[in-house]
């Protein structure tokens, strides 16, 4: 996935309470959508330090959290062990370079991922053969903003245009809504994120 090297060398200072608010602004507006998910697994995808999947970790029976960086796996590693947490594993792995062929889940979400994935279309199709009958993805990312010019990360996204996008994969019952604005948070702009849920329905 795109920037795996600038975040191998930030993961150890990654946990700014910027970084942290925006966190629980996603995994406050995730847990909304989750349905009976205490019986559920979970994959927290492009998990950097694990900030959104550990606080929603109480919500369900297991999470994998996954990231192309192995010093951000590392930084998760430390807090599983640190809080003693037995529900959570950790995986690296680089989705733009292969399926994830024998790990499936019920729920997955992402927080600002999507920004660095070069080919997204490959990677929600791999994501939506990951989960299981009835899953949801759950994104969270920042919406399109003209002002931002950048060569490593897409300057946010239309939802309606992802959710054809999707659509065309087949993900179904998609939903998105704003969640969250603020100043300064994207590239030093002022900007606005959304959530978009989608579900794998049996056709």
């Amino acid at each position: 996935m795109g920037n795996t090297d600038k975040f191998e060398m930030i993961a150890n200072k990654y946990d700014t309470p910027e970084r942290i608010q925006i966190a629980k602004v996603a995994s406050d507006a995730i847990r909304n959508f989750l349905v009976d998910p205490k019986s559920k697994n979970a994959i927290d995808f492009g998990c950097g330090t694990g900030l959104v999947g550990m606080n929603l970790l109480n919500e369900f029976n297991s999470m994998l959290f996954l990231d192309t960086s192995q010093n951000m796996i590392n930084q998760v590693r430390g807090k599983i062990t640190n809080f003693n947490i037995q529900n959570a594993d950790t995986l690296c792995f680089d989705i733009e370079k292969e399926s994830l062929k024998d790990i499936h889940a019920d729920y997955i979400f992402m927080n600002q991922v999507l920004l660095h994935i070069h080919d997204v279309k490959l990677v929600l199709s791999r994501l939506f053969d990951a989960l299981n009958e009835n899953g949801h993805l759950l994104i969270v990312d920042f919406n399109k903003n003209e002002k931002i010019v950048s060569d490593i990360v897409h300057n946010g996204f239309n939802p309606e245009e992802l959710a054809n996008i999707m659509t065309k994969i087949g993900y179904r019952d998609i939903q998105f809504k704003t969640i969250y604005s603020g100043s300064k948070i994207f590239m030093g702009h002022d900007a606005s994120m959304f959530i978009l849920d989608s579900k794998k329905v049996q056709q």
